[in-house]
């Protein structure tokens, strides 16, 4: 059974040959540049600059080579921009804080103050920084942070999808799906939840949530129309290759929800629901996938009437994230893709025992009767060492098969 094939039996609640594995095709189930450097090194492979497709997060493009040593089956259609303003087509060489070789999108040229800190510019405003020794950059443009009336929303323009993105989409979508046998997942993005609060910024966005709904309302509208737009036009290019599509709202922190589950069925589930249906109702075999970290237990039965089919990372370490419950639970409506071992806890200290043990058990209860992706519950940070992320992967390999596991 080819990947493609095994990808599509799990999002169809089939046991195939074995369980998919996902190494890096989603901008939460990636990895740190830094670590994906040491892995290949670790891995003995040829010594070659790699890409850094998300300069925000640091995240390696991960090779075929090591794509293929690990034995995963998934690969990432990213958007042209995972940042505003700095294309993923063209790059350059550049190193990485280490001195590893590397290769940055090409328009990425950070500018680094009297501080030591980098920053991003766009438009020749500050977009993001990372301060002094840090790994990431941290958002700080808000362009709504000052909209106060339904005019102020109005008057701020939100981007359309180019035709030259759309271009860019559908020939790499096609490369994709004509030269390799691997499941596509379509990084569309289309958060309403997690935009708000990067478009007005934390404190302004919650505050409207509680004392301004109905400039949320319309400031939602406004982003549903975008993306719909997009939406049309993105699947037209791109929904005969994709197997799904991503979208992604942080609904959860560590302990419970952001907003309460009336709050999010009043002002942001109609969203999500009606960008969901579109895929549901012109692209049917695409499923829907929603990125939402944290403890959203209590609010898995809204996100399945809304339309998601896939729910990912499973934040396990979250509260009220107990992995036979989820399984029990949801595990005929929802595929799970991730919770294959925690970033936060395992993945940081434990041995590779207890890595190996962590990622038996979890295959053991999210695997039988298919809808399960295995993947660590969000991306490999860098100072993980390459021999545990290689215990991840070689313990997912011997007991990923259905045949004799259970």
């Amino acid at each position: 059974m080819i990947s493609r094939e095994r990808l599509r039996c799990a999002l169809e609640h089939r046991e195939a040959d074995s369980v998919p594995v996902d190494f890096g095709a989603m901008r939460s189930t990636g990895i740190s540049a830094v670590a994906y450097g040491k892995l290949r090194t670790y891995l003995n492979l040829p010594e070659r600059p790699f890409k850094v497709y998300d300069v925000i997060q640091q995240l390696a493009e991960p090779d075929e080579d090591v794509v293929n040593r690990l034995q995963a089956d998934v690969v990432q259609l990213h958007r042209l921009c995972t940042v505003p303003g700095i294309p993923n087509n063209e790059w350059r060489g550049g190193q990485l804080e280490d001195g590893t070789p590397c290769l940055f999108p090409r328009n990425y040229s950070p500018w680094m103050n009297e501080k030591g800190e980098k920053h991003l510019l766009l438009d020749g405003a500050v977009y993001a920084k990372m301060p002094v020794g840090g790994m990431y950059y941290d958002r700080v443009f808000h362009p709504y942070q000052d909209a106060s009336t339904i005019d102020d929303i109005d008057k701020i323009p939100m981007a359309l999808i180019s035709d030259y993105e759309l271009e860019y989409l559908q020939r790499r979508a096609e490369q994709l799906y004509r030269t390799t046998d691997y499941g596509i997942l379509g990084a569309f993005g289309g958060g309403i939840f997690e935009v708000g609060q990067g478009d007005f910024g934390f404190e302004q966005y919650f505050n409207n949530l509680a004392m301004e709904p109905r400039l949320i309302h319309h400031y939602n509208r406004k982003l549903c129309r975008t993306y719909l737009h997009d939406l049309e036009k993105y699947l037209i290019a791109v929904g005969q290759y994709i197997d799904v599509i991503q979208f992604g709202d942080d609904l959860g922190t560590q302990n419970s929800q952001q907003i309460s589950v009336q709050m999010y069925r009043q002002l942001i589930k109609p969203y999500q629901a009606e960008l969901y249906s579109y895929v549901k109702k012109h692209f049917p075999h695409v499923k829907v996938f929603l990125h939402s970290c944290g403890a959203i237990t209590p609010m898995l039965p809204d996100l399945i009437d809304a339309g998601v089919e896939v729910i990912n990372p499973v934040q396990l370490s979250a509260a009220g994230m107990d992995a036979n419950m989820l399984k029990r639970e949801f595990g005929e409506e929802l595929t799970f893709w991730g919770g294959g071992i925690s970033t936060q806890t395992t993945l940081v200290s434990g041995s590779v025992e207890e890595v190996e043990n962590s990622v038996r058990e979890n295959i053991r209860i999210f695997a039988p009767g298919g809808g399960f992706v295995f993947t660590q519950d969000h991306n490999i940070q860098p100072d993980i060492p390459p021999e545990t992320i290689l215990a991840v992967y070689e313990a997912a390999n011997v007991c990923r098969s259905y045949s004799g596991r259970m």
